[in-house]
């Protein structure tokens, strides 16, 4: 969420930046939010003068009965009864436009950081870099569910019997592997100096419209029946939401933090066969890492902690390129957003296996989350990435290292999270 004092100040700065976002359909909100801003501050001035009246003509009284003038006084007092009434009146018309201006300013997305490439959707985003050569074998590597069935380690239709589509089991060593690399994620952004957690896995209403816009949570989120509690899609969600409402110290900033949890997603629509076994699903496990810093230094943790995600990847021997996500591609409450994605040299392109987000002070505003500084309280920066999302991350782990004999190298950082074994092998049916 924007600040209303800059929306009143550079309504047409706004309005170009929902251009950029080809979110046509918004463009009336300024207008809207402007009108209901106005009424709002008028009724507060009334408020004050109202309150200001009651306060005169309160002592005034006071001076009346001291002098006996009971009469004049009991007329005094009901003028003070008609204030009251008008006064009632006009807060709740007060607080009704105010609500309507936060509704309304939730609905307007977030200033971009002018460095992002103008286009309507994923299709027009742009590649930034790569990192390692994408190699592409001499020998068909299989699909990517095959190969751990080959390796005796997914079942997929037992899953659809206990929980439906969307739903796996791991089995043996691809499910060592899928813990091995969450594992090293969390040593290898500990080394990073981040602090760890695990966080809470539900949250409540007002932490889900904190931190993400109504669309992106109809899209994702799945709501506990008959409680104010909604399952993560991802952690960053309840992490952010740990500074809901506080005022931080100057001097304890930033808050660096990794977190592991399990996440949970709708993921509407249908999907083609290589979004199917474990690339597109409901649940999955996340290393993430968030930030909360001085507003000065967000973009320099930006650029830190994308690269902390490449080097992840390259440690793991995996070719990455990063790319940058254009205007339309931009949730309403990034500033700027890059995401990582993996070599695949079944496919021989790239997919998302990450992203990296700085949403300035948006969700720090929504929340409440503020500053307390020597020249006056102000909002914090919050940034968000994967460190790594396995069983999506598996897939490039597994084409990438995958052998003509349907065996899969283990890179040596992993050696010692799955007890010194090197290699998977298939299994005989």
């Amino acid at each position: 969420m924007i600040d209303i004092k800059f929306l009143r100040e550079k309504p047409e700065a706004v309005k170009e930046n929902i251009k950029k976002k080809f979110q046509m359909h918004k463009l009336d909100l300024v207008d809207e939010v402007l009108e209901l801003d106005k009424k709002s501050r008028e009724l507060i001035v009334k408020g004050d003068e109202l309150r200001s009246q009651r306060n005169n003509l309160s002592k005034e009284i006071g001076n009346l009965m001291a002098n006996g003038k009971k009469v004049e006084a009991e007329e005094i007092k009901a003028k003070v009864n008609a204030i009251n009434s008008e006064l009632e009146q006009n807060e709740k018309l007060e607080n009704e436009y105010s609500q309507k201006v936060t509704d309304i300013m939730m609905k307007i997305p977030n200033m971009m950081h002018n460095s992002v490439p103008i286009g309507k959707d994923d299709s027009e985003n742009v590649e930034v870099q790569k990192y390692g050569e994408p190699v592409v074998p001499d020998y068909e590597i299989p699909y990517h569910a095959e190969i751990m069935e080959r390796l005796a380690g997914l079942d997929l239709d037992s899953a659809r019997r206990v929980a439906g589509n969307g739903f796996y089991y791991l089995i043996g060593d691809v499910a060592r592997l899928h813990s091995a690399i969450i594992t090293y994620a969390r040593d290898f952004m500990i080394e990073k100096g981040f602090t760890y957690c695990v966080p809470p896995f539900m949250i409540r209403s007002d932490v889900v419209t904190g931190v993400m816009s109504f669309e992106e949570m109809d899209a994702m989120m799945y709501k506990i029946e008959g409680e104010d509690l909604y399952l993560i899609g991802t952690s960053e969600h309840s992490m952010i939401g740990k500074f809901k409402g506080q005022m931080l110290r100057k001097e304890n900033l930033p808050y660096t933090m990794t977190s592991y949890s399990p996440c949970f997603r709708k993921e509407k629509g249908a999907h083609g066969i290589e979004e199917r076994g474990v690339y597109r699903i409901h649940q999955f496990e996340k290393q993430e890492m968030i930030v909360v810093c001085e507003p000065e230094e967000s973009y320099e943790w930006y650029d830190k902690m994308w690269q902390f995600t490449v080097e992840l990847f390259r440690s793991l021997d995996i070719p990455v390129r990063t790319l940058e996500c254009c205007s339309g591609d931009l949730a309403d409450l990034k500033a700027k957003s890059v995401d990582v994605e993996a070599w695949s040299p079944r496919q021989q392109k790239y997919f998302e296996v990450g992203s990296c987000s700085n949403l300035t002070d948006a969700q720090s505003r929504r929340l409440g989350i503020r500053v307390k500084g020597e020249k006056g309280n102000y909002l914090p920066h919050t940034l968000n990435n994967t460190v790594v999302a396995p069983p999506r991350m598996l897939i490039a782990f597994l084409e990438n290292h995958y052998n003509q004999d349907g065996s899969v190298d283990i890179p040596e950082v992993l050696w010692k999270y799955m007890g010194d074994k090197k290699k998977l092998v298939p299994k005989e049916n």
